[in-house]
């Protein structure tokens, strides 16, 4: 096989075209054996097969800058640059699902947020410039999903601006993101990839020109310094150029030979090139093909025969909300909807489905969806964004300034909270309730179970003067954990024997670690130790009633799978002190650092936030408390 003998991009200099051909068959086969095995992002590699082995045989890694956005499209470039062992494939001690800097320096960017790359490709060709490495070069891979994104516009405003500092962008148009790239750039990128075009009209001139005895050059090179106005009246592309950029293209993505043209000439160029490329998500493998929701954008274990999964899941979290959204859809017409791109991963689609007219998918542009959404409030609707809890970080500004502070009724709605495990540091939402406790008025549910996740969202958009968040965990929703009892708007979960007139131990259980807290409560009781177990439903603000109910037992614990700083667990503190409440509190959750990539189960091993672990250190601090081992320090957390 080709592919065994590539231990890096050089390897590719000494191949034919024909051995190119038989190279890029053997990647695809390669792909849907290995990754129907694991699971992970199939159909955006067989898309970028070719292409990415022209741009290894045309730039010079790690010497060139390869850079991926959003990253999800790089395991050609991993097979290329020496690593084609997939099969622990996002899996603790494999690769990573995306580019990895601790995995090869042919890695430039880590974080797999969508529309990053041309920020970082106009800072490194900044460097090159001030450094005066002449001989360096930059290629920016970006979709046109991610083109959608406002920071690549802002991008590329800057590198238009300095039109002689090289730098190569290649625009991957597959038409997609996860779903059909949609707004008025698709529009725009459609036209170009449907006009007969201008560079195939003009080679047809100049063939025909240079045969022309005595005025066929001069009249070639007249016609070649009016492309502008040519171009516009024959594909318009002026938008591009219009910016300051130079356009190659369309060209086919899946010819190596015409990929390595275009890039060769962009590379030669003295400023910003924008080459346009059009691939096929899912190329090579019929079921991908045929895949009208995503073309297998993401998946999990399938049969590589006929792409069906291995096993069926049980209800998740997402088709959860999914269901609930369209019964609300149907009761309350001011209900609208709102994605960014992810019309299917977040549960959107059966919603769009229901009512066309109610579905706003924005692009991958989380700020204007924010802003956007406060609008519709305005206007009298009520908007739902549903989004990755990850990338709602990336509209904090729109979420305070716009939606906040004019006190507008939007429901957030967080897919993925929490420790999400497989896909790496960028995706674990780790970081939200951190972030949304700063925001005044905002409101905030964790829901436990399904049944509370569609109570908890009905709450929700009740709320029209404010903005709330409803977040909840990926994956399998859990069985439902039931109320014994309710303590002002908290429900609780577990109370001790009837006997115990003090409580030892206060449990605050925030969101999908209710069944996990009432565990560590089963091994403090084997312990002797007594607890109550409290799910707030509303994590902000600090219910009222919790202050008096922690000042009734000897110790407080906060178990959240969020960011301990600044979280619920600090809330919860402050809380208490401002009531005056003086009671030991410790706070579970997930420490301040970029957790890498496993199965959740093994990063919440890794963290500590377990039953048994948590539940051994509360043995500590009550044991502490009661002078049993004076001479010992009080349990932390790591």
């Amino acid at each position: 096989m080709l592919l065994t003998r590539i231990k890096g991009p050089r390897d590719l200099d000494r191949l034919s075209q024909e051995e190119l051909l038989q190279l890029a068959a053997e990647i695809r086969s390669f792909l849907v054996d290995a990754v129907s095995k694991t699971g992970g992002h199939l159909g955006p590699n067989l898309g970028v097969v070719e292409l990415t082995i022209a741009l290894h045989r045309v730039f010079d890694s790690p010497k060139d800058k390869v850079l991926f956005d959003t990253g999800h499209q790089s395991y050609v470039h991993k097979l290329l640059t020496g690593r084609q062992d997939f099969g622990n494939l996002r899996s603790k001690g494999g690769l990573s699902g995306y580019p990895s800097r601790a995995e090869s320096d042919h890695d430039v960017i880590e974080n797999s947020h969508a529309s990053t790359v041309l920020g970082w490709a106009d800072g490194l060709a900044k460097a090159n410039e001030v450094l005066g490495r002449e001989d360096h070069h930059v290629a920016a891979v970006i979709g046109d999903g991610a083109l959608t994104g406002g920071m690549a516009w802002e991008a590329l405003n800057n590198i238009a601006a300095a039109k002689d500092r090289p730098l190569v962008i290649v625009v991957n148009d597959n038409e997609r993101s996860y779903g059909p790239t949609i707004g008025g750039l698709a529009n725009h990128l459609a036209t170009l990839r449907t006009t007969d075009g201008y560079e195939r009209f003009l080679a047809r001139g100049k063939d025909l020109l240079e045969r022309t005895p005595v005025v066929g050059r001069p009249l070639y090179e007249t016609l070649h310094g009016a492309k502008k106005g040519l171009k516009d009246f024959i594909a318009p592309q002026g938008m591009f150029e219009d910016l300051g950029l130079k356009y190659i293209g369309p060209i086919n993505g899946h010819d190596v030979e015409a990929l390595e043209s275009a890039l060769q000439r962009a590379k030669r160029f003295s400023g910003p090139v924008i080459v346009h490329c059009l691939t096929q998500k899912g190329r090579g493998y019929e079921p991908a093909e045929q895949d009208e929701a995503d073309r297998f954008h993401g998946i999990g274990p399938i049969h590589p025969d006929t792409g069906l999964p291995v096993s069926t899941d049980a209800a998740s979290w997402t088709s959860v909300f999914a269901d609930e959204m369209v019964k609300l859809g149907k009761e309350r017409k001011d209900i609208v909807a709102i994605t960014a791109a992810m019309l299917q991963p977040v549960g959107l689609k059966r919603f769009a489905d229901a009512y066309p007219d109610r579905i706003f998918d924005v692009g991958i542009a989380e700020q204007h969806a924010a802003t956007s959404a406060a609008g519709l409030a305005t206007g009298g609707a009520h908007p739902v964004f549903a989004v990755y809890a990850t990338f709602l970080n990336r509209a904090f500004d729109q979420v305070l300034m716009d939606v906040a502070l004019h006190k507008c009724g939007v429901t957030f709605v967080l897919d993925r909270a929490g420790v999400t495990g497989s896909d790496g540091a960028s995706h674990n939402g780790m970081w939200d309730m951190s972030i949304m406790q700063v925001v005044p008025g905002l409101r905030l549910a964790a829901p436990r179970d399904a049944e509370q996740l569609r109570a908890q969202l009905r709450e929700a958009v009740e709320v029209n003067d404010a903005p709330t968040v409803v977040r909840y965990s990926k994956g399998v929703v859990g069985p439902a954990v039931p109320a014994v009892g309710r303590i002002g708007g908290m429900d609780v979960l577990r109370t001790p024997a009837p006997e115990v007139t003090r409580p030892d131990v206060l449990i605050v259980s925030v969101g999908a670690l209710a069944p996990m807290c009432l565990e560590i409560a089963d091994l403090l009781d084997k312990q002797g130790i007594s607890s109550t177990v409290v799910d707030p439903r509303w994590v902000k603000p600090v219910d009222e009633a919790l202050a008096p109910l922690a000042d009734a037992h000897r110790v407080v614990v906060t178990v959240e799978d969020n960011g301990r700083t600044g979280g619920v667990g600090s809330a919860v503190s402050q809380a208490l002190r401002d009531a005056g409440v003086d009671v030991p509190l410790r706070d579970f959750g997930i420490p301040q650092r970029f957790l890498d990539h496993a199965s959740r189960k093994e990063v919440m091993a890794e963290i500590g936030l377990t039953a048994p672990d948590i539940a051994r250190q509360v043995t500590g601090l009550v044991a502490k408390l009661d002078g049993r081992y004076e001479n010992e320090p009080a349990a932390t957390v790591d």
